[in-house]
């Protein structure tokens, strides 16, 4: 028996060579390593700043390039290289994110910073109507952005729900679904300014010329919309299973009552989502605007009137290029009424996530 023993022992030996006693763990930095590496980093390079007279930015950059290299370090040290190239990577991702990070931070800390003091009760139920200096609201403007913009959505959603249906459910593969794919996709690239001079140039026909209307104001933004509207619906509706709209089948379920009754309703949370992005992409229109609904001081509350209807987006513009004198009352007033827009968008997001955890399916539990 012990001969036999011995004889595989040395046949695996033979095999697989000599048996060699791997550790099954090693050494581990300490769990604030890279916090640590991070504050050692920025002293490091905050010396390096004050001795070379370097700004911000210059701090930020040696300090993300000083932890790197101390954390890499510091890991093939202590640990060993796939650690090492493990935490290279962790910190490069996070080093990333915080670049990312930094312009909308600036952005938000800006626009908080020169925005708040022009918020008041005044502010947001007044307007621009006979006033010279300080003083004055952005009521016309908040009116004339949620008037157009809603405006533009009554015209894209439909017609951008309906086509994204078309292309998922009916159209297939075959030359007519390339065809409005391609046309879609070329219609996303419009600049917005040719989108307020075809708005401009349509009511100018059917109207006047010189015409200053809202609704060809939400005419021009649904050019902007529809196909934002169309490219998101229909990824969301690519995503339900099949498996759904086979069962509504064998249960002989028509077709138009499985995508009205299973695919859209599966669909509905990401469909809102993609509906409130583009509505947030048009919300902050400019150059189209400028063109077709104009500027006014006074509240426009009718959006088929042939008459100016001014918008955020618009009053701010001329608010910043044309303050007035003095200068400063209207500046303030541009950044108050950049910020009022900054959460009108915010609250838009907001009620399509309430809306998409209303009516999504719930999961099984």
């Amino acid at each position: 028996m012990t001969d036999q023993t011995s004889i595989t022992q040395r046949a695996e030996e033979s095999f697989d060579g000599p048996r060699m006693h791997v550790p099954l763990s090693h050494a581990r930095l300490p769990r604030l390593a890279p916090a640590l590496s991070l504050v050692g980093a920025a002293a490091l390079a905050g010396v390096l700043c004050v001795l070379a007279d370097w700004r911000l930015v210059g701090f930020a950059f040696f300090t993300v390039v000083l932890h790197l290299v101390l954390i890499t370090t510091w890991s093939l040290a202590v640990e060993n290289r796939r650690a090492a190239k493990d935490r290279l990577m962790t910190s490069l991702v996070f080093s990333a994110f915080a670049i990312s990070m930094l312009p909308l931070v600036s952005l938000v800390y800006t626009v908080l910073h020169n925005g708040l003091p022009a918020i008041s009760a005044d502010f947001l139920t007044g307007n621009m109507r006979n006033v010279i200096g300080p003083g004055g609201g952005i009521l016309h403007a908040i009116v004339g952005t949620l008037l157009i913009t809603l405006g533009a959505a009554v015209i894209s959603v439909p017609i951008g729900l309906m086509t994204a249906i078309y292309l998922v459910e009916y159209a297939g593969k075959g030359r007519t679904a390339r065809t409005l794919t391609f046309l879609v996709d070329v219609m996303t690239g419009i600049p917005s300014i040719v989108a307020g001079l075809f708005a401009y140039a349509l009511f100018s026909l059917l109207f006047q010329p010189g015409i200053r209307i809202g609704i060809g104001g939400s005419v021009a933004l649904s050019l902007l919309m529809i196909p934002v509207v169309v490219r998101s619906c229909e990824e969301m509706l690519r995503l339900v299973p099949n498996d759904l709209r086979e069962a509504a089948y064998a249960l002989g379920v028509p077709k138009w009552l499985t995508i009205s009754k299973v695919v859209v309703p599966t669909a509905l949370a990401g469909i809102v989502t993609g509906i409130t992005l583009a509505i947030a992409r048009v919300a902050g229109e400019t150059a189209p605007l400028l063109i077709i609904a104009g500027k006014t001081d006074s509240v426009n509350w009718h959006l088929f009137s042939n008459s100016p209807m001014t918008t955020l987006p618009v009053f701010t513009y001329y608010s910043y290029t044309q303050p007035g004198i003095p200068p400063q009352f209207g500046q303030e007033r541009a950044w108050g009424a950049a910020l009022v827009l900054i959460v009108i968008v915010m609250l838009l997001n907001l009620v399509a996530r309430l809306v998409g955890a209303r009516f999504s399916p719930k999961k099984a539990r």
